[in-house]
């Protein structure tokens, strides 16, 4: 039979046994709780994705979302693609264009260098009048008997483009006169219209309208003159410019021959072709009408200031 002092440390150590059971039990108890909320997860763990989880101990911190920027006033709003035109929408006007003349074409059938000025075009303006005085002009053909002459407006100038062609103007009444251009109209002279000599002008009618609608055309005019050919003041075999006068049809190009070949010299307001370098100056020339006629001129020396004749004239048109 067991002693009294064996049987007190027995009913300890169930005691604590009986504790630590209970301890378990209600450990146990807890985690399944937890593990059993809607979320799965306790506080300290749940994280909003990308950011990291909260410390033990750490204050907790709210995460706010990051509202969407609003539109900027600079910034364009987005294009609206416009409607297509309804079958009522009136069609938009084109630009004012020349006419076409009723007058036969040449035979040539097209002058693919030609600039504003077209043949087989009929154009419309108005004639006003000025004093030609001798017939000089921004062309600086030099004075001249012939005061049949005109300052073309300064768009239709063309950079001297106009410069010699012949033109034949018609008024309301009827009356018509040939004219060639010598001379600039600058602004505000109109597209289409013509600064008239006196002289021509009054071809048409008394110089007291001033200004009177008219319809212009070019022409390629009979002449039994021939080309010539003048070097500018101060030319020479290191700069030059050169002019041609008395052509029949207006003059797309001037080239001078080179070691390879032609090379085409730009032209001035002031109706000379430049040869900055002295590139073929004194050497062979070679003049295109609007049409594509080329001629070609040989043996001309550098005489400044000197008209010099040819024997060569492009063919009527």
């Amino acid at each position: 039979m067991a002693s009294a002092s064996h049987r007190r440390p027995l009913r300890k150590r169930r005691t604590a046994l009986v504790w630590t059971v209970a301890v378990a039990a209600v450990g146990l108890l807890v985690s399944l709780v937890i593990a059993l909320r809607p979320d799965g997860e306790p506080d300290t763990v749940r994280t909003s994705a990308g950011t990291a989880a909260t410390r033990p101990g750490a204050s907790p911190t709210t995460h706010k979302p990051t509202p969407a920027p609003k539109p900027s006033a600079a910034s364009p709003a987005p294009r609206r693609t416009p409607a297509a035109p309804s079958a009522t929408t009136p069609p938009a006007r084109p630009s004012p264009a020349p006419t076409r003349s009723s007058a036969a074409r040449p035979e040539s059938g097209t002058a693919p260098l030609a600039g504003r000025i077209k043949p087989g075009t009929a154009y419309t303006g108005v004639a006003t009048h000025y004093d030609a005085k001798d017939g000089d002009g921004a062309c600086l053909y030099g004075p001249s008997p012939d005061l049949m002459v005109a300052a073309m407006n300064h768009t239709d100038y063309e950079t001297s483009q106009a410069c010699g062609a012949y033109l034949q103007v018609r008024a309301a009444s009827g009356a018509s006169v040939t004219v060639r251009v010598t001379n600039e109209c600058p602004l505000p002279c109109a597209p289409g219209q013509l600064d008239l000599s006196k002289e021509a002008f009054a071809k048409l009618a008394g110089l007291s309208a001033g200004r009177i609608p008219i319809t212009w055309s070019l022409l390629s005019p009979g002449t039994s003159d021939t080309v010539s050919i003048r070097y500018k003041t101060g030319s020479s075999r290191h700069w030059c410019g050169i002019q041609a006068l008395g052509h029949r049809n207006p003059l797309a190009r001037l080239e001078v021959r080179t070691g390879g070949g032609w090379s085409r010299l730009t032209r001035t307001e002031y109706n000379y072709f430049l040869s900055p370098g002295g590139t073929g100056c004194g050497g062979a020339l070679r003049l295109t009408d609007i049409y594509g006629e080329q001629l070609t001129i040989d043996g001309l020396a550098i005489r400044p200031d000197t008209v010099q004749p040819t024997r060569v004239q492009f063919t009527r048109r």
